[in-house]
């Protein structure tokens, strides 16, 4: 081969590189909002998002950066044969409206046409990406129904609940993932960072703040991993706020970190399983803070758990575990505690293992 043709082939390879590499989401096959609308001029873009998802079953829609305000929630078919993803671009925004007025999430997936169905492609729909902005007022995204939902790479700020998995359409399960999610709520007392109703979903790597729960689970198979929930709430109704708040069992736990809530993990008397947890505390904040606190007997098993006890902690109790009735088979194994003169209880002794 001549030097001729051989710079022609390079040419050619680089060309059709490039060609790949900058594609369009148009012609990914993607359905574009701005070309139904113009985001610059809608002040309420609710009712035509609602009918793109509508119109185009089993396509992704495509949000380009920009500001969609919304005035009512969109919801997506949980139908297989009627599913969407929705595809938001780094930058952009769907915004509650202002004067926002709904109990439901802004973002419903799997809200209408209930199916319980992962045999027909379509069943693994999505949110990715984007910015889910609640005002201050509007609760973010939940899965309503259907199974497999997704929700990754998404912010989700100023909001009253983060992210809500309803009770699930298999017999309770939502089999939902999600992941790469960062929350922050409006900073209020009722603020709850993710509340999980449905049974069987993962959720990883995740930050969560301005929230006075952090992570409340009403349901079991649950596993969760580094996730970190932070309070910098005011001092007023400190002492309710909760990292994990768990009332359920069959819960595992791995790389949490409730970091300066008063009660870093909240039990009843199920098992869960914690492995390599922190609760950590940077502040005098209330006269209480608690690593454990178990509505029943204690029974879950806790291994290599760190906690962060110091002169900066609480000013007039620090405990390792807090239980509601004696007995309970649960244990500590390599507990460390950064300074143990600061324990004020020994409550939790008869657990160590």
């Amino acid at each position: 081969m001549n030097f001729k043709k051989i710079i022609t082939l390079v040419v050619a390879v680089v060309i059709s590189v490039s060609a790949v590499a900058y594609n369009s989401p148009k012609d990914m096959g993607y359905v574009v909002v701005t070309e139904y609308i113009n985001k610059k001029n809608a002040k309420d873009v609710s009712d035509i998002i609602q009918k793109i998802i509508d119109e185009n079953p089993n396509r992704t829609i495509y949000f380009p950066d920009g500001v969609y305000i919304i005035s009512k929630p969109i919801v997506t078919p949980a139908d297989p044969t009627k599913s969407v993803a929705l595809q938001l671009s780094n930058f952009a925004v769907i915004k509650a409206a202002e004067g926002w007025a709904h109990e439901e999430a802004m973002i419903r997936l799997g809200g209408k046409d209930a199916a319980n169905n992962i045999r027909i492609p379509g069943s693994n729909y999505y949110l990715d990406g984007g910015i889910i902005d609640g005002s201050g007022v509007a609760k973010g995204v939940s899965i309503d129904g259907g199974r497999e939902t997704v929700i990754r790479n998404t912010s989700i700020k100023n909001v009253v609940m983060g992210i809500h998995v309803k009770y699930g359409a298999n017999s309770g399960s939502s089999d939902s993932d999600i992941m790469s999610v960062n929350i922050v709520g409006n900073n209020t007392p009722e603020c709850v960072g993710v509340l999980v109703e449905g049974y069987d979903n993962t959720f990883t790597n995740m930050r969560i703040g301005g929230v006075h729960i952090g992570f409340h689970i009403r349901s079991g198979a649950n596993a969760l991993r580094n996730i970190h929930p932070l309070y910098y709430g005011g001092n007023e109704e400190y002492q309710s706020s909760i990292g994990f708040l768990d009332e359920r069992f069959d819960n595992y736990y791995d790389f949490c970190y409730s970091d300066e809530f008063a009660t870093a993990f909240q039990t009843n008397d199920g098992r869960n399983l914690y492995s390599n947890c922190f609760a950590y505390w940077y502040s005098k904040r209330g006269d209480k803070h608690t690593v454990f606190r178990s509505t029943g007997a204690f029974n879950s098993d806790v291994m290599n758990l760190n906690v962060g006890f110091g002169a900066h902690n609480a000013t007039k109790e620090n405990k390792i575990l807090e239980i509601a009735k004696p007995g309970g088979k649960g244990v500590f194994f390599n507990l460390n505690v950064g300074d143990e003169n600061f324990v004020t209880s020994q409550t939790h002794l008869p657990y160590m293992r």
